[in-house]
Order: C-alpha cells, then structure tokens, then sequence
C-alpha cells in the first residue's frame, strides 16, 4: 500500500511538472506569434509609397503641415503623428462652361477648356489654405471671372472676327490669376462659342442679304457684259457688210456668184446622202424607162 501511494504521488508531480512545461511552451509560442505580427503589421503602419506623378504633403500632429515634399518612393513614417497627404501632379483637364453678354448686349454661350497642374513646391500653400479640392475651389470661380470680364469688351461680331485675339486675352488672364494660387496652367483654349437664338437669326438674315446681293451684282454684270457683246457682235456684222458692199462695188457680182456655187454644191451634197432623192444633172439627157410608152424602141429618142 505505501509503495502504490508512493507511485501515485510521483505520478501526480510529473503531471504537475509536465503541465507547467506545456504552459510555458505555450506562452512561450503565443509571444513570438504576436511579435511576429507585430513584425507584419509594422509596414503597414511605419511606411507609406508614393508613386509616380504623384506627391505627398506630411501632416504632423504636433507642428502642422510640414513644408517638405516627399518625392516617389517609399518612405517612413511615425504612425498616429504623421499623417501623409497624396496629391496628383499629372496634368488633368478641367471644362468650363459660362453664359455672359457682350458689349452690344448680346447673350453668348463660352466653353473653356484647361489643362492644369500643381506647383510642386507650393503644394504646402496650397494644402494649408486650399485642401485636396483646390482646383473645385479655385478654377471655376477664376475662370468664369476672367471670361465674363473678357467677352464684355467686345461686340458679338468682335467675337467672330477676333477669336484668335480674345482667346489669347482669356487664356493670359488666367494663367496668371491661377498662378496667385499656385496652379499652373498648361493650355487654355475655347471650344465653343454659341450665341442667342436671335442673335444667330439676325446674322443667317444678314448671309441672306448678301448673297442675294452679290447674285444680284452678278445679274448685273452678265447683263452688262451681254450688252457689250451684242454691240460688239452688231458692230462686226455692220463692217463685214460694208466690206462686202465695197467689194460688190469695186469687183461686180463675182462674190455673189461665189457664194451662190458654194451654196448649190452644198444643197448638192445634202440631197445626194438621201436615198430618197435622185439628182439630175439639166445638162444632159437621160432615157428613162416608161411603163406602157410606145413598146420596143420606139418610145425612146
């Protein structure tokens, strides 16, 4: 009895003994499982990736925005203290669309389109003042600004015939209005320009007047031109026919006769392509065959 008790005590101690090792072990795993998350997890907090025509503005917790530009690549960062802010540097698009009055108080319709692009190095500026929208904010009041500013110095014709002239006007404007707000501008243009519906009657009226100006102009001319002809036409007849009298006085009648050979020959040569015709020559005598005359050749002298 003592030596089976004995066993049962020995056995419960290495029970004891092999627990406490398993606890160890396990404690001993769930430490390094964490740590190795921890591990994993420590990109995902400590780094941040900028990437190509992109730029990125730190915000730090305790200071502000920070006046340095973090360029492509990836970088490190304090979790919770610096906060980055992305920012696309890649030249975008922006149409704007505004509907003003001209000089002669004609309604026109504008289309502007630009290109645009941060300034790199005030890309703090502009996050301190702006925010991530600053072209929302900025463009569009700028823009119409500058185009209703611009249009209402010229007539609606002006606007036609000097296009060239009021798009490099609105284009300069605005590139330096947007360059106060650290936008820089890579092209303005305008893309459309619309006018009021009686605006655009009045000049389809005033294209219909002028063509049947110039057409009546050329109904002018032709008429002009035909009386010219005709005089000059009645003037040739009347010399060829003072030549000819002149020639009848000075040679007799042989023209006349001239004339009167080369008609005949003429008639002649008509006459003689018709199957239907036969000609004969009154000069000379020609026996015809005469039905029921006389028999034999008696009938024939």
């Amino acid at each position: 009895l003592k030596h089976a008790a004995a066993s049962a005590e020995e056995t419960k101690v290495c029970a004891m003994a092999a627990a406490g090792g398993l606890d160890k072990m396990l404690t001993t795993v769930s430490r390094v499982g964490l740590g190795l998350g921890g591990l994993a997890a420590l990109p995902a907090f400590c780094l941040f990736d900028v990437d190509g025509g992109e730029r990125v503005v730190m915000l730090n917790m305790m200071s502000g925005v920070d006046d340095k530009v973090w360029e492509e690549g990836t970088h490190f960062r304090v979790p919770w203290l610096m906060q980055p802010k992305w920012y696309n540097i890649r030249l975008r698009p922006k149409l704007i669309q505004t509907t003003t009055g001209t000089k002669d108080l004609q309604t026109v319709t504008i289309h502007c389109r630009m290109l645009f692009k941060p300034d790199v190095d005030g890309l703090p500026h502009i996050h301190k003042t702006l925010g991530e929208d600053y072209d929302e904010r900025v463009l569009p009041a700028v823009a119409n600004e500058v185009m209703k500013a611009t249009i209402a110095q010229y007539n609606a014709e002006q606007l036609l015939t000097q296009r060239e002239h009021v798009s490099q006007a609105i284009r300069e404007a605005i590139v330096q209005r947007a360059s106060q707000f650290r936008i820089l501008m890579d092209d303005v243009s305008i893309t459309h320009l619309t006018y009021g519906k009686e605006f655009a009657r009045a000049i389809e009226e005033k294209q219909v007047a002028e063509q049947d100006a110039e057409r009546q102009k050329f109904i002018v001319t032709r008429s002009e031109f035909e009386r010219q002809a005709t005089v000059i036409r009645s003037e040739g007849e009347a010399d060829a026919a003072t030549m000819i009298s002149e020639a009848l006085r000075e040679h007799g009648t042989g023209l006349i006769e001239v004339r009167r050979i080369d008609a005949a020959r003429d008639i002649a040569e008509s006459l003689g392509k018709s199957p239907n015709v036969m000609y004969m020559p009154s000069s000379q005598q020609m026996l015809l065959s005469v039905p029921g005359a006389g028999g034999g050749g008696g009938g024939q002298r």
